[in-house]
């Protein structure tokens, strides 16, 4: 009954999506705004649809109703509670519905906004969220049905459907296959809602600026209107990369937290692309320019979130994160390139209407400084996008497939990283309209004498490695920078008003919180650096197999192999947990306990590392191998990963920045006579 509520929730839904189409096309062609408002309720009374449908397949997974395919896929009668909920989107079919759920959610939230101003834009917004939405309810409902039972026809063949087959009875499991163990790690509890939420997200900008290109408004109103929602996708999508990131680190077993993967960087390109959008449109909203440009941005990041769902879900890519081979990546490819084409004739139909209201005046002005910014992040996107498609074209051309590992990337990229660095540093120093080498030179010389004293103390301190020098040079200055600048402003309000500095800086940043919250972003992307810098060029390891009681040994830590106990625990696991001493130049500093846990149900193993961590450094160690006695030893790979809790750390300040800027503002109220209501208000 459950399964037929859910399932019928998501036919109804796909029928009012279709409606709402229809409805809003139709009203706004003829001017009908009855129809136009119908299209919005449409929108609204999705989300408690799909509501409905995803706590149904939630009721199912909690309760193990192992006559249904996902349940059994996902889950099993030892996993708690906590798991068999979030296992809503460990699994491709549970995914697709939980993100067509995310996006009923942003599209509803986006139509109980007031339209009075914007009325023109409505009709156009909801048939792009509701484009989308129907999308993602196709491929749920034909292609990965949740709801699907397993049936045995008569002759033995097992068959996955929502209706009874001829000839058939119900399957049912006496239990579920489970969780895939490297899915139950905290940080992949949260981190795909995290990105599905910034993918879904920047939906809503993108459904704006084809409102805008289809309408003919090429005035920065639709930025203005999408600034916070742009911000909130950034916010969630960077989130979600972070986590990741630390999900691969406790996981994966490789002590390290980005590896280039395809899925990895499927979700890191639609990143670029929103963080160069995000900086383009200050240069619209100050100077009236870059108007296609940002316009490319923003349906490249739409086309992006899409292409990034597909390779993770059509199976097409080998990549840890990825779901198994599927049949929805062809409607995928299909999907992206309509959207793109079509986005493109509207965006090319408006072209000469996008036309800059100025042009650049001076190459070192912070505009000029911000598109050199833009052209950055567009070549790290290229280099990107190339080492993902490859396989597929190496494939195509030779029948096999080529990939191109970390090294590749790491080359490519870090020359563009380095010049996003430097211009972190600059473009805050520079002023609109023009400014020259000599006024950038006054403002610059006090942080630059800091961040050369700061490679000084790095040389005194042993370091030699050049790259090394030169990324602690550009962290030292573009900190120095914006430290200054938060310096700058608040002496010159303590100045004026008075106030104590702690004030002046509070109030200071409370009037313009999308420029400091700016700042402390870029601070947080500082301290990310270093982590970055640490565990890439200082990163050592090593690997040996010593008998208990024996040693091993790297950077001056050495690790004492005490014992190992090899049991089984209550939720299905086998857990063999090794316990060591860990000293440092002859200082003991505790005990370390890497393990290895393998799950019966699943039979897949997961590696638990033992990790002692300070600001300073990790002492991250692996059990490789054992024997069954324990005196016949021990196989242990230790990695000594040197400044990567910055890392972690300027991922905190680098959300605390995001949230400053996203933080609404107490706006003035406008003129009635501000602007002519739109047909639809007038009605």
């Amino acid at each position: 009954m459950v399964a037929n509520i859910g399932y019928g929730a998501l036919i109804i839904t796909f029928i009012v999506s279709l409606y709402g189409i229809g409805a809003g096309v139709y009203g706004a062609v003829q001017k009908k705004p009855a129809f136009i408002e119908t299209a919005r309720r449409a929108t609204l009374l999705t989300f408690p649809l799909l509501t409905l449908a995803a706590f149904s397949l939630i009721y199912l997974l909690v309760n193990g109703y192992y006559e249904f395919e996902f349940v059994t896929s996902v889950t099993s009668s030892s996993m708690p509670v906590y798991l068999r909920i979030t296992s809503l989107w460990g699994g491709q079919s549970g995914s697709l519905l939980f993100w067509s759920w995310l996006m009923s959610a942003f599209g509803s939230a986006v139509m109980l906004r007031k339209w009075e101003r914007d009325g023109e834009f409505l009709p156009w917004v909801v048939v792009v969220v509701m484009v989308t939405l129907g999308f993602f309810l196709v491929l749920t409902i034909f292609f990965e049905n949740p709801f699907n039972r397993i049936w045995q026809t008569f002759n033995g063949d097992v068959v996955y459907s929502v209706f009874q087959p001829a000839n058939a009875m119900l399957f049912p499991q006496n239990d579920g296959r489970g969780l895939n163990p490297l899915l139950r790690h905290p940080g992949m509890v949260i981190h795909p809602p995290m990105l599905y939420l910034g993918f879904v997200a920047f939906v809503i900008p993108y459904a704006f600026a084809i409102a805008a290109l289809v309408t003919g408004r090429t005035d920065d109103r639709w930025i203005r209107i999408t600034r916070r929602w742009t911000l909130v996708a950034w916010l969630f999508l960077s989130l979600g990369l972070i986590l990741g990131g630390r999900w691969a680190y406790d996981v994966l077993g490789w002590g390290g937290y980005w590896g280039w993967d395809p899925v990895e960087i499927a979700a890191f390109m639609p990143w670029l692309t929103g963080t160069a959008f995000l900086h383009s449109v200050m240069i619209q909203e100050k100077r009236g320019m870059l108007k296609h440009w940002n316009m490319v941005l923003i349906i490249l990041t739409y086309c992006l979130v899409i292409f990034g769902t597909f390779l993770t879900r059509s199976g097409v890519l080998s990549s840890v994160h990825a779901f198994a081979q599927s049949a929805i990546g062809p409607l995928f490819f299909a999907f992206i390139g309509l959207t793109f084409i079509v986005s493109l004739y509207l965006l090319l139909r408006r072209w000469d209407e996008l036309k800059s209201e100025n042009q650049l005046t001076s190459m070192l002005s912070r505009e000029a400084l911000f598109l050199l910014n833009n052209l950055l992040f567009m070549g790290i996107l290229v280099v990107c996008f190339w080492g993902v498609i490859f396989p597929l074209i190496s494939e195509l051309v030779t029948n096999q497939k080529v990939t191109v590992g970390p090294p590749f990337y790491e080359r490519a990229t870090g020359p563009l990283f380095a010049g996003l660095l430097f211009l972190m540093g600059i473009a805050p120093l520079a002023a609109w309209r023009h400014s020259t080498a000599r006024t950038l030179g006054k403002a610059i010389w006090k942080p630059f004498l800091v961040s050369v004293a700061v490679v000084a103390a790095c040389l005194l301190l042993g370091v030699r490695d050049l790259i090394a020098l030169l990324g602690f040079w550009l962290c030292a200055f573009v900190s120095s920078v914006t430290l200054y600048e938060f310096w700058r402003g608040a002496n010159a309000r303590h100045k004026i008003n008075k106030e104590s500095l702690p004030v002046a800086l509070w109030r200071l940043a409370g009037r313009n919180r999308r420029r400091y919250g700016g700042y402390v972003i870029h601070l947080g992307v500082i301290l990310m650096a270093l982590g970055v810098i640490g565990i890439e060029l200082f990163q050592t390891e090593t690997q040996g197999t010593i008998p208990q009681g024996g040693t091993l040994s790297l950077d001056g830590y050495t690790i004492t192999y005490r014992s190992l106990a090899e049991f089984d625990t209550p939720d299905g696991r086998n857990v063999a947990r090794a316990v060591i001493d860990v000293s440092k130049n002859g200082r003991f500093l505790g005990q370390l306990y890497p393990r290895r846990d393998y799950f019966y149900e699943s039979q897949q193993p997961m590696t638990i590392p033992g990790v002692r961590s300070t600001m300073e450094d990790d002492f991250y160690v692996l059990l490789v191998d054992w024997q069954p006695v324990s005196t016949a030893g021990a196989t242990f790979k230790i990695y000594h990963n040197p400044l990567v809790n910055w890392l972690w750390l300027g991922g905190l300040v680098f959300i605390l920045g995001t949230l400053i800027a996203a933080w609404p503002d107490r706006e003035a109220a406008e003129p009635a006579t501000a602007r002519t209501r739109s047909v639809y208000v007038q009605a």
